[in-house]
């Protein structure tokens, strides 16, 4: 019921007015968390179609080099967003490994992850080995700072080859004298578009990719030099899986030691016990 004056019910109906509007534009002006806003625009994610291609010019070692894997994701986060600082980047993680190089009767070289191997864990970091947890920090990261007046749109991208050497001779031996007859590698990675909040540390998994790399290498030492080595199966690498679903990321990809640091070379002979050639770093 409003009170006998008219004067009184429109002074009553503009005080509720102004708190309704009050609320109102608090709730719009309100900043929205990052979590809420930052939008990814577009990923991609290939592997070159390029042959691995192979190096027979030195007498010590053949060297080899892959196709690249790229991944690259465009990013927005809408203006007005909270005061928080997030860094966004690609954090990546080795989920199998198998790096055999054979030596006819001999035996077999293999660089080995020994957790990985020994089923201890399900993954490991695949970082700079610098930049924990991120697998780099130019083009791979990018900070963001709020609140911004504006939009910030930006762009995260990656790379990932092999190019090792492997030895002619037996690794335990001090003679070059050419015995290898084959390299066989198979690794998988999965790789995430990440965003990290530096004060919290809370980790928001933006995008998830798997991709794997496979290569047979067949080799007859008693060819000339540049003669020796012939690319076999697969001539193409199987295209990287963008995944509908995220996947959560295993602890020990975001921690020490990376895999360049903890894998170790296993010399395995047809007849004898294995022997320990190069420790890990880590």
């Amino acid at each position: 019921m409003c009170p006998s004056s008219g004067y009184a019910c429109v002074y009553l109906w503009n005080i509720f007015v102004f708190h309704a509007m009050g609320c109102l534009q608090s709730i719009r002006c309100k900043p929205k968390s990052f979590r809420d806003s930052i939008i990814v625009l577009e990923v991609n994610a290939s592997i070159d179609s390029n042959r691995t291609s192979i190096d027979e010019s030195s007498n010590v070692v053949l060297r080899y080099r892959t196709p690249h894997f790229r991944a690259s994701a465009r990013v927005l986060v809408p203006r007005g967003s909270a005061k928080e600082t997030w860094t966004v980047g690609w954090i990546q993680a080795c989920n199998h490994m198998e790096f055999h190089n054979e030596y006819g009767a001999n035996g077999v070289s293999s660089w080995e992850l020994p957790d990985l191997r020994d089923g201890k864990i399900q993954a490991i970091s695949d970082s700079d080995g610098v930049n924990y947890p991120w697998y780099g920090n130019t083009t791979e990261t990018c900070t963001v700072v709020g609140p911004s007046r504006r939009d910030t749109k930006f762009t995260v991208s990656m790379n990932d080859n092999f190019y090792p050497s492997v030895t002619w001779g037996v690794p335990i031996s001090d003679s070059n004298r050419p015995f290898l007859t084959a390299i066989r590698r198979d690794q998988s990675f999965t790789t995430w578009l990440v965003a990290i909040n530096q004060a919290s540390g809370e980790t928001l998994v933006l995008q998830t990719i798997r991709w794997r790399m496979r290569l047979c290498i067949h080799i007859d030492p008693d060819k000339p030099l540049g003669q020796r080595a012939s690319l076999a199966e697969p001539t193409a690498q199987e295209q990287p899986q963008i995944l509908p679903r995220n996947e959560p990321i295993p602890g020990n990809a975001l921690v020490k030691p990376n895999a360049n640091d903890a894998q170790v070379l296993m010399w395995r002979p047809n007849d004898g016990e294995p022997i320990l050639v190069i420790p890990p770093k880590y």
